[in-house]
């Protein structure tokens, strides 16, 4: 087990109406002019909006409203986020909306006190040093952006988009409203894809090198059999309350990580995938699905006992000890045997992306000067015969 420092102080405010406090808790974590920082007409039909800008003026707050934040969030929402919040002294950022909104968020609450463009702490090996309070009220149980350390922003550079990650502690934010109905009017395949980005979540720290962490184990496998039990069941009644209400509690426990703490951790098909979404704009989730069994094809020899114990574990597969390899396949179709029933893509096929597209996709990543992945390390090779095992997957 390696050492670790642990440290969410996010508050949670879980469960039906919890939005409707939402001013009070802004008062509280000592917001006195607000952004209300959302995405598109959904929020606003459903009233969600309303409802809000009612809370924060009975609570005595004023406010300032920006929409428009799209999947996989621009830098350009960002940079007039900020010159918003500086302009009308904005004290505090409400994201109301899934990991995109609070991704965007996050980027403008670093923007506002600094200097400098916000994109250095992307690209520049930055650290911010102060940002503004952040809170949350949730729409998408998917990325667990309202209670992780990181931040994903996509840029147009040089006419490549560049989708980049930030990772510090003042992208952690002070409050999360949690209200499980909020996610029930989702489309199906939404609610697919962000079970999908939650479950990669935990896996990205579950195949780990260190040894010992049994405790740490147990919990991803928790977060994971609860994760295989309830999409089946959101998916056959959007409004299973009990099922929508495990899935967002497990969108805040695989990424605000507790189970990644005394770990090295992999991370290496999050940041593949991120090409996949930055060259064809899919959703993340869609992509995962798309290349954590690929890489899970690619790297199982590496230590084939993990996967083995996660295909028994989570699945329940017969271990073969003998030929421990059977059982670490059946494991990694287990998985896209769920993924599929949830009409998620499994192929490039699937997906709408292109096997001509992989040496551009490699480019993107610039894998020929770095290399991707811990449990593995990946070099140039490796990933593209990852891309290929996704390009050519057939069921």
């Amino acid at each position: 087990m390696n050492n670790f420092n642990f440290h969410r102080p996010t508050d949670i405010y879980f469960g039906r109406g919890a939005e409707n406090n939402a001013g009070e808790i802004c008062k509280k974590h000592g917001g006195t002019k607000v952004l209300i920082h959302f995405g598109g007409k959904s929020a606003i039909k459903s009233g969600l909006i309303d409802r809000v800008e009612k809370s924060l003026t009975a609570a005595g707050l004023s406010y300032v409203k920006l929409g428009g934040v799209q999947p996989n969030p621009r830098a350009e929402l960002v940079y007039e986020g900020i010159e918003l919040c500086k302009k009308e002294g904005v004290d505090m950022i409400l994201a109301v909306g899934g990991g995109s909104v609070i991704d965007s968020s996050k980027a403008i609450a670093m923007g506002v006190p600094y200097d400098g463009d916000f994109w250095d702490f992307f690209m520049g090996g930055k650290t911010p040093e102060v940002s503004l309070p952040l809170g949350s009220v949730l729409t998408i149980a998917a990325a667990g952006s309202e209670c992780s350390n990181s931040c994903v922003i996509d840029k147009e550079v040089n006419g490549i988009i560049k989708k980049k990650g930030s990772n510090c502690q003042a992208n952690v934010a002070k409050f999360a409203i949690m209200n499980p109905e909020l996610t029930m009017t989702l489309p199906p395949y939404q609610t697919a894809c962000g079970c999908c980005d939650i479950m990669c979540h935990v896996m990205e720290r579950y195949f780990t090198n260190t040894k010992d962490v049994e405790v740490t184990d147990q919990l991803c496998e928790g977060i994971l059999r609860a994760m295989v039990a309830m999409i089946p069941r959101v998916m056959k009644d959007p409004n299973d309350y009990e099922a929508r209400a495990n899935i967002m509690w497990a969108s805040s426990l695989a990424h605000n990580n507790l189970c990644g703490v005394d770990r090295e951790q992999d991370w290496a098909s999050h940041r593949i995938e991120h090409e996949l979404s930055a060259l064809y704009d899919c959703a993340h989730g869609a992509g995962l699905s798309v290349i954590m069994p690929a890489w899970m094809e690619h790297v199982m020899d590496h230590d084939v006992m993990r996967f083995a114990q996660f295909a028994n574990r989570v699945f329940g597969c017969a271990m073969d000890f003998a030929h421990p390899e059977v059982t670490a396949k059946n494991g990694i179709a287990a998985l896209r045997a769920l993924w599929k029933s949830a009409g998620l893509p499994l192929s490039f096929a699937d997906l709408g992306a292109k096997k001509e597209d992989i040496p551009t996709l490699l480019n993107n990543l610039g894998i020929d000067d770095h290399t991707e992945g811990h449990f593995m390390i990946l070099k140039r090779p490796d990933v593209e015969a990852i891309f290929n095992i996704a390009a050519n997957y057939k069921d």
